[in-house]
């Protein structure tokens, strides 16, 4: 049951050399990919990885963003500030939970500054390029990572995601990106941007191999899941009124496919996402941020992305009174979400357009103007605490991304369910 996926510990030390090699001759594929790499521990890694009992992911290769702790290396957030930082004396939680099932880690990977973006632009490290469309934006804040899968260099890359930050650059790359329930998956010994919207979970090319890390990642949590209602949900009234054609298109392709396989696809109008579109969610990575780093951002501020720290500085606007306010609204529109679509899916494209062009990001305008429209359908799932993922779909030339969303801990069952439309994009 175990050589179903492309990878073994008979094999791994071979891939290795393979990916040493590409990176050595500065593949272009995998430039501003990785904040650094592990090779320094590797032959130890495989050693200990073929002492490992056999399990699923034995032999895998896994590339990490650069938020998670990994034992004997910096973690850098995509900063300047941190990367003189000590080394991690231990493991995150999900990198060790992975570690025990024998995967072998590759590397730190490339992401926006401190998580705090969904385009995917670094200007310390550099930006990666699009794995679909050279020359356009890897998507983020969790670029590299899903570069790294995307290109072959690693089976699964672990990521975070605050608004989007595995779907949005899943769904630019022709990847799968699953972002749990925030509660499943531990995130200690991860770096937090908002420790309200934070969830760590897996990308990979396929429901498979994200289902299998999901599984490893949430090991310990004592999670009951539910079951989803396969009812898929558009909603009328948010995230389709500026779908751009191609998109447009490509996903009246996908319905179709879900419809053909004899699934209900209802267009109606969902009353929870109207409180939605008035929630400052802004308050969350402004303020959190803000409270995790405010040591750095006072002392070292001009060594920040500047659009990063302009977010930042965002905060000095919130009141304490203002931010509780905010806290409470969004625990009204969990539970209001949760009582209207109960376990429903909601569906929509991950994102409206297809990746820009990495050129036209020189204007801060459009810089903010295209995060928060990229940023918009994913953060839906971030906000009512629920499991989202997304799935690509080609159609004639262009690669979207699909995503489905279910309420808080359906995430097996979602899964699965995301499992049975992958086989009806095929």
């Amino acid at each position: 049951m175990y050589n179903t996926f492309p990878w073994s510990i008979e094999t791994a030390t071979e891939r290795i050399k393979t990916l040493k090699k590409r990176l050595t001759v500065n593949a272009p594929e995998l430039q501003s990919v990785f904040t650094q790499t592990f090779f320094s521990t590797l032959d130890a890694q495989v050693i200990a990885a073929k002492k490992t009992p056999d399990t699923p992911l034995k032999g895998a290769l896994v590339s990490v963003k650069d938020l998670f702790d990994v034992e004997g290396f910096v973690t850098k957030a995509g900063t300047r500030v941190m990367a003189q930082d000590c080394t991690a004396s231990k493991d995150a939680q999900v990198v060790e939970n992975l570690r025990n099932a024998g995967a072998i880690f590759i590397g730190h990977t490339n992401m926006t500054e401190l998580a705090y973006s969904g385009l995917g632009l670094n200007p310390h490290y550099g930006t990666p390029d699009n794995a679909v469309l050279t020359g356009c934006i890897p998507g983020g804040s969790s670029a590299g990572a899903a570069i790294s899968v995307a290109c072959g260099a690693a089976d699964i890359a672990i990521g975070t995601d605050t608004g989007g930050s595995l779907r949005i650059p899943a769904a630019f790359n022709g990847i799968v990106g699953f972002k749990p329930t925030q509660g499943a998956v531990s995130r200690k010994g991860c770096k937090p941007l908002s420790t309200s919207l934070d969830s760590v979970g897996p990308m990979a090319k396929n429901v498979s191999a994200c289902r299998l890390a999901y599984q490893t990642l949430s090991k310990g949590r004592y999670i009951i899941h539910s079951t989803v209602d396969p009812t898929f949900i558009i909603p009328s009234n948010y995230g389709m009124a500026d779908l751009e054609p191609a998109v447009q298109q490509a996903f009246d392709a996908a319905i179709d496919k879900i419809s053909m396989a004899g699934h209900r696809v209802n267009v109606t109008t969902v009353d929870a996402l109207e409180g939605l579109k008035s929630l400052a969610i802004w308050h969350f990575s402004a303020v959190e941020s803000r409270a995790e780093y405010e040591d750095l951002y006072q002392s070292k501020r001009e060594q920040f992305d500047t659009r990063v720290s302009s977010r930042m500085a965002r905060a000095d606007e919130v009141s304490a009174i203002s931010y509780c306010q905010t806290l409470s609204i969004r625990e009204q529109l969990i539970a209001q979400y949760k009582a209207e679509m109960g376990n429903k899916i909601l569906l929509l494209p991950t994102v409206p357009i297809l990746p820009p062009k990495l050129s036209i990001f020189s204007n801060d305008e459009v810089y903010s103007q295209i995060n928060l429209q990229v940023l918009r359908n994913p953060s839906i799932a971030n906000t009512i605490d629920g499991c989202s993922i997304s799935l690509p779909f080609t159609h004639e030339t262009n690669t979207i991304g699909v995503m489905l969303t279910a309420t808080a801990y359906h995430d097996e069952s979602l899964l699965e369910l995301a499992q049975e439309c992958e086989l009806l994009f095929s």
